[in-house]
């Protein structure tokens, strides 16, 4: 499953939630510790800020505050697509809904939703990441195939933003990379320094286009290792424990 929030677009398949008491426990978490939930219709540009008023578990409902806006409300009453963001024990939770419904609790406007088939719970990353260096910065060398690109094929290099055990961010610059979620490219070289180049197949996980201050469009595509083979894996976290010990020791101001 993949879907396009103020975050990009994702894929959340591993991190679906399809049991129904767990689903309605995190929102009466929610509701109980008064968490401040994001409301987005359409995956528009506006969202607002609401909150779990109570879990209607026999009637199968979810109460959420009402947008401060009439205009916005209508909008959500109106979408098939509404998009709801929180997060719970530093762990982002992500539930959707297709229709929405107004209504009063303890008299006051309100609006409800079903409670969600499935629901989205984002785990922490298995692997440390860790930022790579802007004065030298690592790169990486990716084949396009010629079915993408037309005849013959090319090759592109781009910058690495950060890398762990587990894999890369990258930045695409002129945006030449497909970046559908779950592409994978073979065969992708990073050039780390002082070694031979690690060469392993990169698969997209996520993508986020950035504008800078300039105005200029850029992407940030995250890559999962693909089957990297153990002695690859090894040189990437010699490297990673050579940038930890390096800002380490710029921190205590030994380096």
């Amino acid at each position: 499953m993949a879907f396009k929030t103020k975050f990009g677009t994702e894929d959340v398949s591993p991190y679906q939630v399809h049991s129904r008491r767990e689903i309605i426990a995190l929102l009466r978490a929610m509701q109980e510790r008064n968490q401040l939930v994001s409301m987005q219709a359409d995956g528009g540009a506006d969202a607002v800020v609401t909150s779990v008023l109570a879990v209607d578990e026999n009637g199968g409902l979810v109460v959420i505050d009402r947008a401060p806006s009439n205009s916005l409300n209508q909008r959500l009453l109106e979408s098939d697509n509404v998009s709801f963001e929180t997060v719970l024990d530093n762990i982002r939770i992500l539930f959707f809904a297709d229709k929405v419904g107004e209504c009063l609790y303890e008299n006051l406007p309100a609006l409800y939703i079903r409670i969600p088939a499935t629901l989205v719970r984002l785990q922490r990353r298995e692997h440390y990441r860790i930022p790579t260096p802007v004065a030298n910065p690592l790169r990486c060398t990716i084949r396009i195939p010629p079915d993408d690109i037309g005849a013959g094929g090319t090759t592109i290099v781009v910058t690495l933003k950060d890398i762990s055990g587990g894999g890369i961010a990258i930045v695409d610059e002129k945006k030449l990379l497909d970046n559908t979620i779950g592409r994978v490219y073979k065969d992708c070289r990073i050039d780390l320094p002082g070694g031979n180049p690690v060469v392993v197949d990169l698969q997209i996980r996520n993508s986020h286009d950035y504008t800078l201050a300039s105005g200029k469009s850029i992407r940030k595509l995250g890559c999962m290792f693909v089957d990297p083979p153990r002695p690859m894996m090894a040189a990437v976290q010699r490297y990673i424990t050579k940038l930890e010990r390096e800002r380490n020791a710029k921190a205590t101001g030994m380096g």
